[in-house]
């Protein structure tokens, strides 16, 4: 009996802390958009931000710790991460409506040259859309184990 007490008490400490992961995640989410929207509205007057590879490293570590928590058997689990893969679609199909609009004007430095920031976005929005992806087939993975009663 005490040991199920034992699990119960770290699946609840692990639930807790991938909250704290959300909220850290979400607000690394939002600093990372507000500074793609500067560059891609300053038309290079700002450096590039740099921070992608920072914002998919927060959010692997968040996705793949919300699945073990799943995986210790935490049955109420929000589907809190799909707000990140909409937010970033919107986003990104929002930048290219604008440049669409604006006639090719956001792609282009105001001291000449290509930009890179839309295509930037382009990618990390893909890369966020595969965690995503990754992690619903780790969903039908333990759906699938559970199923089979392999016990691991």
């Amino acid at each position: 009996m005490k040991e199920k007490f034992n699990l119960k008490q770290i699946i609840n400490t692990e639930a807790s802390f991938n909250f704290n992961l959300y909220i850290l995640c979400g607000f690394i989410t939002l600093v990372t958009m507000a500074m793609i929207v500067t560059e891609f509205f300053s038309r290079g007057q700002f450096f590039p931000n740099h921070i992608s590879f920072f914002y998919l490293g927060i959010l692997v570590i968040y996705a793949l710790h919300k699945e073990l928590v799943r995986w210790l058997g935490r049955r109420k689990i929000e589907r809190q991460g799909e707000y990140f893969v909409y937010a970033w679609i919107l986003l990104t199909t929002f930048l290219y409506i604008i440049n669409f609009v604006s006639k090719d004007y956001y792609v282009h430095l105001v001291r000449g040259g290509p930009s890179s920031a839309l295509r930037d976005v382009s990618i990390l929005t893909l890369e966020v859309l595969a965690v995503f992806i990754l992690t619903r087939g780790l969903k039908v993975a333990k759906l699938l184990v559970r199923k089979k009663n392999i016990k691991l």
